[in-house]
């Protein structure tokens, strides 16, 4: 089973939800998982796979619990190559170019440390789902089948 270390960045708890029923199915799974909605770059040593969850806030920012964590990133790169990851990005349509921005930067900054996307990024419309945990049911299984 795998080593997954899911990272989420919320201001108003979706992204908590979607990242807490991945944790739920993965562990039903047997996967062994943590959490963090404060990550650093220790949470991330090691060779488990990522889980990114994270919504948009401001102009397309990064919430607070990621911000760090990106910048981190950006001063310290590491190298993530043979690592796997997965971003799930919660925004609104409503806001134009910024829309899930927060999840394409990052998912973008751990592809260029070379980390190997398991799957496209799930882009949840606040439009769309008014509970964004119901936009991601189906894309997490897919996510699960492609763990090694």
């Amino acid at each position: 089973m795998a080593a997954i270390k899911i990272l989420v960045g919320s201001v108003y708890g979706g992204s908590v939800e979607v990242a807490e029923k991945a944790q739920e199915l993965a562990q039903q799974r047997g996967h062994q998982v943590e959490l963090s909605e404060d990550p650093d770059l220790g949470f991330i040593q090691g060779d488990a796979s990522l889980l990114v969850v994270t919504s948009t806030t401001g102009s397309g920012d990064l919430p607070d619990g990621l911000q760090a964590f990106s910048q981190q990133l950006e001063s310290q790169p590491v190298s993530l190559a043979g690592r796997s990851y997965a971003v799930i990005a919660l925004g609104d349509a409503s806001y134009g170019d910024s829309f899930c921005a927060a999840g394409k930067n990052l998912d973008a900054q751990l592809a260029d440390l070379g980390a190997e996307p398991l799957l496209p990024m799930l882009t949840i419309d606040a439009l769309e789902y008014f509970e964004p945990v119901e936009g991601a049911g189906e894309w997490i299984e897919s996510w699960l089948s492609k763990l090694p």
